[in-house]
């Protein structure tokens, strides 16, 4: 899996962190809040995009145009940031994939659809800051994930070319980046997503991190 690569870019949202469930929670209650039924299967339809596209998708699908969109993020994510500060834990796994890769040298980055701000939450958090090289968000960014752009910024910073690289991704919005930026990634989904079809163009899959084969 590692033999010509020098550089391993993580996204973060279930991969770093299980925050998925917890985005779901926020999600579904500051959705129903405002009258839009969101459920949990909803959520999962949109994993791996950024906030602010699903944000104006579930409006324009409700017709719904009471908020501003910017302002309904600010809120969720200020509610996610406090929900992952309380309970925020590493994914299974993480550490020592962290340690190893860190002791032989490979650069390392996360490339993330979340905002700065989340971001930043999340490595504090989790206490994982030292061993990235860079960081990146899609927040500010042209185009978010599917959109290759996250992942070609990521290896543009640590210096490595794309095929160089492999990405660490748990959602098919970050695998098609992945492969649109002609970069190896393994997959690494949720138990109840793992058999879905859609994660085969993925180069590698395993169900868990700490089955990371580091041959």
């Amino acid at each position: 899996m590692l033999q010509g690569i020098k550089a391993v870019i993580f996204d973060m949202d279930g991969v770093l962190i299980d925050s998925e469930p917890l985005w779901r929670r926020v999600m579904i209650q500051s959705f129903n809040e405002i009258g839009i039924p969101l459920t949990e299967e909803d959520c999962i339809t949109t994993t791996g995009s950024r906030f602010i596209e699903v944000i104006k998708y579930w409006f324009e699908k409700y017709q719904f145009h009471t908020l501003n969109p910017k302002d309904f993020e600010d809120l969720v994510v200020a509610r996610l940031c406090e929900l992952i500060k309380n309970e925020g834990q590493l994914m299974p796994g993480v550490i020592n994939v962290l340690d190893y890769l860190k002791d032989n040298s490979f650069k390392l980055a996360i490339g993330t659809s979340s905002s700065e701000k989340l971001l930043h939450t999340v490595i504090t958090k989790l206490n994982i800051q030292s061993y990235f090289h860079t960081t990146c968000s899609a927040e500010h960014l042209k185009y978010g994930k599917p959109h290759p752009e996250v992942f070609l910024n990521c290896a543009i910073n640590l210096e490595v070319l794309p095929s160089q690289c492999l990405v660490i991704e748990d959602s098919v919005n970050g695998i098609i980046a992945a492969k649109a930026a002609q970069i190896k990634v393994l997959a690494v989904p949720d138990e109840h997503h793992f058999n879905n079809p859609k994660f085969s163009i993925a180069d590698y899959k395993l169900p868990s991190l700490t089955l990371f084969n580091t041959n």
